[in-house]
């Protein structure tokens, strides 16, 4: 029998450590068994295998083996285990520690609160390995860009190793980044040096010798297209005539090629692609870095929208029926404390006519279309860390009272950043909604691999036909719904299939039970 050491809830139990031996805690490779023989996939960092019938063999991928060598090495060290960053999402390259929650010398219980992690997902609870005693963080709090596998901290299993490793640090193949700067200096750029000059512009063509200097503001003979140029792109046109020499004269007038050429010669002076940014003379500004969480949701966005064919089908749904029956329940479940929102409704009817119209709940897998038989909604939430959306799983099979609680549950963790990597990763169809902002209507962005999502803007109430109406018509409360599909997956005719099996729903709520 073997147990696997993995991430960071691994429990070491079935391993003898003598002096100046370590462990490192890691991410999983793929483990399988042939033969008798235990291997491992060695593409990732940080794996040991104990056996529970003989404490002195372990099997350990390349990595590992090459990190426990060095600590092995150093003269001196008592019996310690490194905690490696692990990783926390399937897409996880880098990670940011956010906080240390425990400081050096602290003791330590298994799945206490260790360190916030911040991945590309979210900012997410590390919790201790291993009971026994913090003796060294190597990686301070606020460092960026931390590669998997980085060395983050050592635990001794007794209180007096402690001390050893107050001068610790690591070899250079895992040596520590350097601190972050000072809450002060936290808007200037990342390495603590001074922001150059800005480049000069470029250098004008001289003047003939003949055609005498306007000075700027003073009357300048230009041509209508150079005039129009000029009012278009705010060029000044003494401006021009200094640099060019031209336009002092009613026989030498400034023509639109002139200011063509000042602004590319202006736009040579501009800094390039990488270089700081020049700062427009009489403007403050605040430059905010770029969080782990807001660079990945430019990088998946931005792939959305080059990679999917988007296309958008947009109804009113009229939600009278909804808004007495939601008043109905919340009068009943008022004692449990539960209040279901337009928003669950939402949902629920997203995920039944997810079912009477399967293909808006797929995903293009370039060889295949997978077709899911459960439907597992996303619902976007807007954190002060940026957009994130947990996962309402099996929606389909869910009461109303079931999915608000659910709703409540993971924003609020989502908002705390408590979110667990499998409550946001995934899911098959999704729901944005900006009613409660005022938003009448707009268009989503499909979140990757799904093909659809909806979006839904503000019940408001308008004057509608209606022929059993006394009058012909009647105000009602409407609102406005806009479903973007991925048109490799979803075809026009079927998007408008869901479209109106999901408003046949809300607009007969009672449907729903059937």
């Amino acid at each position: 029998m073997y147990r696997t050491v993995v991430g960071v809830r691994a429990t070491i139990t079935n391993l003898t450590l003598t002096r100046r031996h370590a462990v490192i805690i890691g991410t999983s490779p793929t483990i399988y068994r042939h033969m008798g023989t235990t291997h491992t996939n060695t593409e990732r960092c940080g794996v040991i295998l104990c056996s529970s019938n003989n404490k002195s063999k372990m099997c350990v991928n390349t990595p590992t083996l090459a990190a426990v060598r060095t600590l092995a090495s150093v003269a001196d060290l008592p019996p310690h285990i490194t905690v490696a960053l692990p990783a926390l999402s399937p897409t996880m390259e880098t990670g940011t520690v956010a906080t240390w929650e425990k400081k050096e010398g602290d003791t330590l219980n298994e799945g206490d609160l260790l360190a916030e992690i911040e991945t590309d997902k979210a900012t997410m609870g590390m919790e201790t390995p291993e009971e026994g005693f913090l003796a060294k963080i190597i990686v301070p709090a606020g460092s960026k860009d931390i590669p998997l596998g980085t060395p983050l901290c050592i635990i001794v299993n007794d209180e007096k190793d402690v001390a050893a490793f107050k001068d610790y640090k690591p070899p250079k193949e895992e040596a520590a980044p350097p601190p972050p700067p000072p809450a002060a200096a936290a808007a200037a750029a990342p390495t603590p040096v001074a922001a150059p000059p800005p480049p000069p512009p470029a250098a004008a063509p001289p003047p003939p010798p003949p055609a005498p200097s306007a000075a700027p503001g003073s009357f300048v003979f230009a041509s209508p297209y150079a005039k129009k140029l000029s009012a278009e792109q705010n060029i000044d046109l003494a401006a021009v005539a200094q640099v060019s020499g031209v336009g002092h004269s009613a026989d030498n007038w400034l023509r639109g090629s002139d200011l063509e050429k000042f602004a590319s010669q202006a736009a040579a002076a501009t800094p390039q692609v990488g270089a700081p940014a020049m700062a427009i003379p009489g403007t403050t500004f605040t430059d905010t870095p770029i969080s782990n969480i807001r660079a990945v949701i430019a990088k998946r966005l931005c792939q959305s929208k080059q990679s999917i064919p988007h296309y958008y089908l947009s109804t009113d749904v009229v939600m009278d029926e909804v808004a007495a029956l939601r008043a109905e329940f919340n009068t009943l479940l008022a004692s449990e404390g539960i209040k279901i929102s337009f928003n669950d409704f939402i949902i629920k009817a997203s995920a039944l006519a997810c079912l009477k119209v399967p293909e808006a709940n797929s995903s293009w897998l370039e060889t295949v279309i997978r077709q899911y038989s459960n439907v597992d909604v996303s619902v976007a939430v807007s954190t002060d860390r940026g957009l994130i959306t947990p996962i309402v799983f099996h929606a389909e099979q869910k009461g109303l009272a079931t999915i608000a609680t659910d709703v409540k549950a993971l924003a609020a963790r989502a908002r705390e950043g408590r979110l667990q990597p499998h409550e946001f990763q995934g899911g098959t169809f999704s729901v944005s909604n900006l009613g409660m902002f005022g938003v009448k209507n707009f268009s989503a962005i499909i979140n990757p691999p799904q093909s659809c999502i909806l979006a839904v803007g503000a019940t408001e109430k308008r004057i509608i036909v209606d022929e059993q109406a006394e009058l012909g018509y009647r105000p009602a409360q409407v609102m406005s719904v806009t479903l973007s599909c991925d048109h490799r997956t979803v075809d026009g005719a079927v998007g408008a299939q869901w479209l109106a099996a999901f408003k046949n729903l809300l607009q007969k709520p009672s449907t729903m039970l059937l």
